[in-house]
């Protein structure tokens, strides 16, 4: 006997013939998830964006810098002869006198101009590595 059209549910389990000048539904594919390699967890995002930390290492590099510029501001203005009268000299050598009091007198040789680079030279480059060591420290926590 000839199959009869019929609207509802097809009572022997046959899937419903699609309509004529439409495709059957199919559901979406789901998305695809991020793939991690079994050896490496997945990254974790940080709260905070680091500026404090930047901006402390900026801060600290800078005072090693300075101190350092005024100990080799200091060497320059004594091997050139400045005139040790001069305000801006007297606080030139007043600074760095200050700041290489750990290291005076490390080295004492007879020539002055080499004992004044070397007293005052030595202080500038532990500023420098100091500052600039602490600073890439902190940049890195």
């Amino acid at each position: 006997m000839p199959r009869q059209p019929h609207n509802g549910p097809d009572p022997y389990g046959h899937a419903p013939a699609p309509h004529p000048g439409h495709a059957p539904y199919s559901p979406p594919a789901p998305a695809p998830q991020p793939v991690y390699p079994a050896d490496r967890p997945a990254r974790r995002e940080r709260t905070r964006d680091g500026s404090g930390q930047r901006r402390t290492a900026l801060i600290v590099q800078s005072i090693g810098d300075v101190a350092a510029g005024f100990l080799g501001l200091w060497i320059v203005l004594y091997l050139l002869d400045a005139n040790l009268g001069n305000p801006f000299v007297e606080f030139v050598q007043g600074t760095a006198e200050w700041l290489g009091w750990w290291a005076q007198d490390i080295f004492t040789m007879d020539v002055e101009g080499l004992r004044v680079l070397l007293n005052f030279g030595l202080p500038a480059v532990i500023y420098l590595a100091l500052g600039h060591g602490v600073a890439s420290w902190l940049r890195r926590l």
